[in-house]
């Protein structure tokens, strides 16, 4: 793979410190000193046909609070809805078809799945079924110890809603968990 060729070896998901390496992207070279900045937030944005229904699913029942609304000519209207922190899972086919084997059992998840964190994975499940979401599969504990339940909702959106069963630290002394050095 040419990007991990330039990438070299893995890094950690929490930088420590040490010596900054340059990194070669297509052909361009930085210092890891000169970087972009860093992105200030990841927006999903989704086309709802039923747009009604996708704001009060993932706003009332989910529970995402409203940061923005807006309007404008022809009926356009957008909703702006915090969902806490926001990573960027990049997963590889191989990691892909295995999460789906654990939570799922089988194939299920389109190339993109949203997942959200939640307190409590039964009680959230129970309530957005209630409201209209279709099980694809129940909460499930996974191995890597959350527990993690699979859905389709309203937006054409395939979504996980998942809970941490162990701290970050509990996790990351698992063997396999760790940053893949």
């Amino acid at each position: 793979d040419p990007v991990r060729a330039r990438w070299g070896a893995r890094r950690s998901r929490h930088h420590t410190g040490g010596p900054r390496r340059r990194i070669s992207v297509e052909g361009m070279t930085m210092s890891s000193e000169r970087q972009p900045k860093a992105v200030r937030q990841l927006r999903l944005v989704v086309e709802a046909e039923d747009y009604e229904a996708a704001v009060a699913f993932y706003r009332d029942v989910l529970g995402l609070p409203e940061q923005a609304a807006f309007s404008g000519g022809d009926g356009a209207e957008v909703v702006i809805l915090e969902a806490g922190r926001a990573t960027l899972e990049i997963a590889n086919p191989a990691q892909k078809r295995m999460i789906d084997d654990v939570e799922v059992g089988r194939q299920v998840a389109p190339k993109f799945r949203v997942a959200f964190e939640v307190d409590d994975t039964r009680e959230t499940v129970d309530r957005l079924t209630s409201a209209g979401a279709d099980e694809v599969a129940p909460p499930t504990v996974t191995p890597w110890q959350s527990l993690n339940a699979r859905l389709d909702a309203p937006g054409g959106m395939h979504i996980t809603v998942f809970q941490e069963l162990q701290s970050l630290e509990e996790r990351e002394a698992m063997d396999g968990f760790g940053t893949g050095t």
